[in-house]
């Protein structure tokens, strides 16, 4: 008798058709892949700092593994950490707020799931930034909430207009999603953005989720958070973490500010899916808090210089045109003159100049006509980079 080898049939549950993806990773296997038949390619599409992150910080988390700090935690966190981020807010943001008040997560994804789980039922409204990090979307969408996109304008630096955000507002309105500076256009909301935007929150009493992950990424302007707005603290959720600003991306460590009886309820999700997260990754965190600031700051000041040279470049090619972004490190550029659609283009690029990119459609409609380029690598291979899509492009 012959073994059935073929696998069963499988049935998935519903919600798992609502649930999106992130498409620099699904681009980086691609590359990858390329790069193993032989294919060089000049990768521009991951947003992971290329810094190696801050060597006292490094030595923290040795020095936890060796001392044996190897067991469970607190689900909300380990009191120090929690501690050293009460004093980073209020060192940033000037405003002050309780350990009680924080939620460690291994990394920050888990405080924008658990917060839009724990707060918006079926059918409520989430408004968010389009193009914008697509895991908002999906999340959203996830829980069984409708996904409301607010347009980013190229011509306000890619911002948006408050006019929109106010007719997208209804009773079903939920929570409003806010992202600066932003992924994936480097935008920044100016103080006066975010004050119209608590205006509105304050009077529909209605969530704020600030994602400020890039907040200390920041060139030629200044960061204004939500937290700080009178009156915010008590809607607003803090999501922030260590990935971007000391290049911990494989660490997996954020966290989230917000209001106690939140913090409870996520405190709770936390319980039920992660138990906690990793100590000596912690350790680490209260490390890289309270620690010099030389590292982070040389790597900003490196981040700038190459965003001044890569939107000089873009804009010598044909039918590309690249504002200067204020903050992260992507650059967006505006590819509609090109004769060919933004997924295709980016498609084109990894295939024929062996640049990998993301289409702008990949964080949302409002994306088309665009392409996010991360300059989180060396000078010599964004050049070598540029010069590629150059030819490619003016040759179609």
């Amino acid at each position: 008798m012959m073994n059935d080898e073929r696998e069963p049939d499988m049935k998935f549950a519903k919600r798992m058709e609502r649930l999106g993806t992130e498409t620099a990773f699904e681009v980086l296997a691609r590359a990858k892949a390329l790069e193993t038949q032989g294919k060089n390619i000049i990768h521009l599409e991951i947003g992971e700092p290329d810094f190696t992150t801050p060597r006292f910080v490094v030595e923290a988390a040795i020095d936890s593994l060796k001392r044996g700090r190897t067991h469970y935690t607190p689900a909300s966190g380990i009191p120090p950490l929690r501690e050293a981020i009460v004093r980073d807010v209020e060192r940033r943001r000037g405003v002050k707020v309780k350990p009680s008040q924080v939620v460690v997560t291994p990394g920050a994804k888990p405080i924008m799931f658990f917060c839009i789980l724990a707060l918006v039922d079926d059918g409520e409204e989430v408004i968010y930034p389009n193009p914008g990090f697509p895991i908002y979307e999906s999340v959203i969408n996830f829980v069984g909430g409708k996904a409301v996109p607010l347009p980013l304008q190229e011509s306000k630096d890619f911002r948006f207009d408050i006019k929109d955000l106010q007719s997208l507002v209804t009773d079903r309105t939920r929570m409003i999603i806010i992202n600066t500076p932003q992924n994936p256009t480097g935008g920044i909301l100016t103080r006066e953005d975010i004050r119209a935007i608590a205006e509105i929150a304050r009077r529909r009493k209605i969530w704020v989720l600030s994602d400020e992950m890039y907040k200390n990424i920041i060139f030629d302007a200044e960061h204004h958070s939500m937290l700080s707005e009178p009156g915010m603290p008590e809607q607003t959720i803090l999501l922030d973490g260590f990935s971007k600003t000391f290049s911990m991306t494989g660490w997996r460590l954020g966290f989230g500010v917000m209001p106690e009886l939140l913090a409870e309820r996520v405190t709770q999700l936390m319980i039920n899916s992660n138990s906690c997260t990793s100590t000596f990754t912690q350790d680490a965190g209260v490390a890289a808090l309270d620690g010099p600031t030389e590292e982070v700051n040389a790597m900003v000041a490196e981040f700038k210089k190459r965003r001044d040279l890569v939107v000089a470049e873009l804009n010598k090619i044909k039918n590309v045109s690249c504002i200067m972004p204020h903050g992260a490190f992507y650059v967006f550029p505006n590819v509609s003159k090109v004769p060919m659609g933004a997924r295709e283009l980016a498609n084109h690029l990894l295939n024929e100049a062996g640049v990998a990119v993301l289409s702008g459609t990949a964080f949302g409609k409002y994306g088309e006509g665009y392409l996010r380029l991360s300059y989180a690598n060396s000078v010599e291979n964004l050049l070598e980079g540029i010069r590629r899509m150059k030819r490619v492009i003016e040759a179609l």
